[in-house]
């Protein structure tokens, strides 16, 4: 299979409404790609519709899927709908995720269990699932946090609950691998999105803003360039995860 062009491609992104999961929606779209846009509430159908709807101005084929993917059997049925919609799924991307900052004395066991589910269940399912279920030459793209390679306080249940993922993506490279799947993770640095912002306080983005090359937090487009490569010219990447953070982190 070609792995430079992603025309007829059928793509899967989770979280896939808006922030960076809508950039990557959008820009295979563009590319020609089929894709199943994954939003988890009902508060993000909206993003989701509009999202779609860009990708068909483009010229592209998209459709949403609503579900919560820490239960397995919603997993399942996101990569039936998708095979029974296209016929098959060639890239699967799970950009979902949630944070919380919090010192490890405060933690509480649902916060635990959330983050736990949210960040680490839901990713290990989906690499299965896509495991089971790609078409040969597939890829498998999780997007982590640059945090994996932090010495830091408060981040311990969301660097914690995404740490996993390192490990499930070797496995699955590994295993995967005989059918020419290529898995890998992108780990960012605290990104500009409303996803990083209700965490943080001023002096805390200050700090972020300072430990990267050119003083600024890591942008949407900064990211989604590298899952395209990943998922095409990359693919000969596997089992690793990429730091790419502008110098936030490295290990």
């Amino acid at each position: 299979m070609s792995h430079s062009s992603l025309k007829n491609k059928v793509v899967i992104v989770t979280g896939g409404a808006k922030n960076l999961g809508g950039l990557i929606s959008r820009d295979f779209g563009a590319q020609g790609a089929k894709v199943i846009v994954h939003y988890h509430s009902e508060g993000a159908k909206k993003d989701a519709d509009s999202t779609i709807t860009e990708i068909k101005k483009n010229g592209g084929e998209a459709f949403g899927f609503q579900g919560d993917l820490t239960k397995v059997s919603e997993v399942v049925r996101l990569f039936d709908v998708a095979i029974e919609q296209y016929g098959g799924v060639d890239i699967a991307i799970n950009t979902v995720g949630k944070v919380l900052k919090k010192p490890i004395v405060e933690i509480s066991e649902e916060e635990y269990d959330e983050m736990m589910s949210v960040n680490s269940k839901s990713a290990y399912f989906f690499i299965q699932e896509a495991g089971k279920r790609l078409n040969k030459g597939g890829k498998i793209i999780t997007i982590v946090t640059a945090l994996l390679a932090a010495f830091t306080g408060f981040y311990s249940i969301y660097a914690g609950s995404k740490a996993p993922v390192e490990h499930f993506t070797r496995a699955a490279a590994k295993e995967f691998g005989s059918r020419g799947i290529s898995v890998t993770n992108i780990a960012p640095g605290p990104m500009d999105t409303p996803f990083f912002y209700p965490e943080e306080n001023a002096d805390s983005i200050a700090y972020s803003k300072a430990n990267s090359m050119n003083g600024e937090l890591t942008k949407i487009e900064d990211i989604a360039p590298l899952v395209k490569f990943l998922a095409t010219e990359g693919w000969w990447i596997t089992g690793q995860t990429i730091f790419a953070n502008g110098g936030y982190t490295t290990r």
